[in-house]
């Protein structure tokens, strides 16, 4: 039997007012059809801490390993991906 991992897609965003300032983050997950919203709030933030908090809670939902879509539209968010900060970031510490 072989094992196929679910495909799950993330939509995330996160924002604030002021920066810093009060902010707040929201995940949306799909499989199938079935629909998890998960959301968050910080009273002084930075509007780029609510979009990688909106990812990493989004992926922290996942109760098991899937195939996943991650859908933003941060791009510090997206260039952490696609520039390869995250291992710089990892590095330090982060």
């Amino acid at each position: 039997m072989t094992d196929k991992k679910k495909n799950v897609k993330i939509y995330t965003d996160g924002a604030c007012s002021g920066n810093p300032g009060k902010g707040g983050w929201a995940a949306i997950l799909l499989y199938g059809g079935h629909e998890k919203v998960i959301t968050g709030y910080d009273p002084d933030t930075t509007n780029n801490r609510m979009e990688l908090t909106a990812a990493i809670e989004g992926l922290k939902a996942l109760k098991y390993p899937c195939s996943v879509e991650l859908y933003s539209d941060s791009s510090y968010l997206v260039d952490a991906f696609n520039n390869g900060w995250i291992a710089g970031w990892k590095l330090n510490g982060w």
